[in-house]
């Protein structure tokens, strides 16, 4: 059987060369090989065919028995890698919190174990009845979050 580690060692060359990076490798139990990537750009689908030709030059399909996909990160997939939420600075993402919190908001920093989400919330202010709407901005450690995924907006 492939291993991730041995996948991922020799497509690396391939992914720097392209400016692209590893967002994931999985392999099932019987085999089956998915391997997705992203790029601070675009993902061309010739980017998808060079690693998959890649791979099937490096581990015989006979010998291994593997089915392969290649694909690139989706849009509507939670973000896995910390090079994806770099990303998608300055853009809005949807986070979920493992403590069934939701919110939307503009990813404003990332860093290793925490990011920032600028955000409205309501909030009582002093002297009026109602809430208002006012602009925060909060820190997440990356621990307390159960997914994070890009909002994308069609005009």
């Amino acid at each position: 059987m492939i291993s991730k580690e041995k996948l991922a060692a020799h497509i690396e060359d391939y992914l720097e060369k392209n400016s692209l990076f590893l967002v994931g490798i999985e392999i099932s139990r019987d085999n089956d090989i998915e391997v997705t990537v992203d790029s601070m750009g675009i993902v061309e689908l010739n980017h998808c065919i060079g690693i998959n030709n890649l791979i099937e030059e490096g581990f015989d399909r006979e010998t291994e028995d593997y089915s392969l996909t290649v694909t690139s990160a989706g849009l509507d997939q939670p973000l896995k890698v910390f090079r994806q939420y770099e990303k998608w600075m300055g853009k809005e993402v949807e986070i979920v919190l493992k403590s069934g919190g939701k919110l939307k908001g503009v990813l404003t920093a990332a860093e290793q174990e925490s990011i920032s989400l600028s955000h409205e919330k309501s909030e009582k202010v002093e002297g009026k009845k109602k809430k208002e709407k006012i602009s925060v901005t909060e820190n997440f450690l990356l621990k307390d979050i159960k997914s994070t995924k890009p909002i994308i907006h069609f005009k």
